[in-house]
């Protein structure tokens, strides 16, 4: 089996990382984690990424005029590495459409929220302060708009009454650190996009 190329994009620790670095290493995941890029040099996910034996890059997007020279910077790392696909994983910046679209249909995110509610920031605050009952994480293909992409996978859980943002937080972590590689796999084992 052939397996396909993924980059892993952080900004931080990329505890999502972990769990997809994780199920690679299993025989018949169809996905091996070929490199970890960061946009910043101290981001705790590639010293990770480095014990682990994975590749990592460093793209700087403060030395850049602007966007788009910085994703071109990212997206010829990208190539050189010959990636497949991109899993962003607390990659903290919005991404133009000119570089969705060199990855469409080959670029996924994980979401703290059951999309296509509670797009954005700060999820966990505003599903306690509706009152929400049930919460969770999704799994999309990235698209311009932010939080807007097909949906690949979601997993629900109830908000107790007891809830705080912490526990909230540390529960929908530990379905997306099970539903993020279960979607890869998935996305890894089609043929669309590639």
């Amino acid at each position: 089996m052939s397996k396909k190329r993924v980059a892993i994009l952080i900004s931080g620790r990329g505890s999502n990382m972990g769990a997809l670095i994780k199920a690679a290493k299993g025989f018949d995941y169809p996905a091996d984690i070929a490199l970890v890029l960061s946009n910043k040099a101290e981001a705790i996910g590639l010293r990770t990424a480095k014990s682990a034996g994975i590749s990592t890059a460093f793209v700087d997007h403060k030395i850049y005029a602007g966007r788009e020279d910085f994703e071109r910077s990212m997206q010829r790392v990208l190539e050189i590495n010959r990636i497949d696909i991109v899993c962003l994983a607390g990659f903290m910046r919005l991404l133009s459409p000119w570089f969705v679209a060199q990855w469409h249909n080959r670029m996924i995110n994980i979401h703290p929220a059951l999309l296509p509610d509670y797009k954005g920031l700060d999820t966990h605050a505003r599903v306690l302060k509706d009152g929400a009952k049930i919460h969770g994480c999704t799994v999309h293909f990235v698209v311009p708009e932010m939080d807007a992409g097909p949906i690949i996978l979601q997993s629900s859980i109830p908000v107790h009454e007891y809830d705080t943002e912490a526990t909230l937080g540390a529960r929908v972590l530990e379905q997306e650190h099970i539903i993020y590689p279960k979607a890869l796999a998935m996305v890894a084992a089609s043929n669309a996009g590639f």
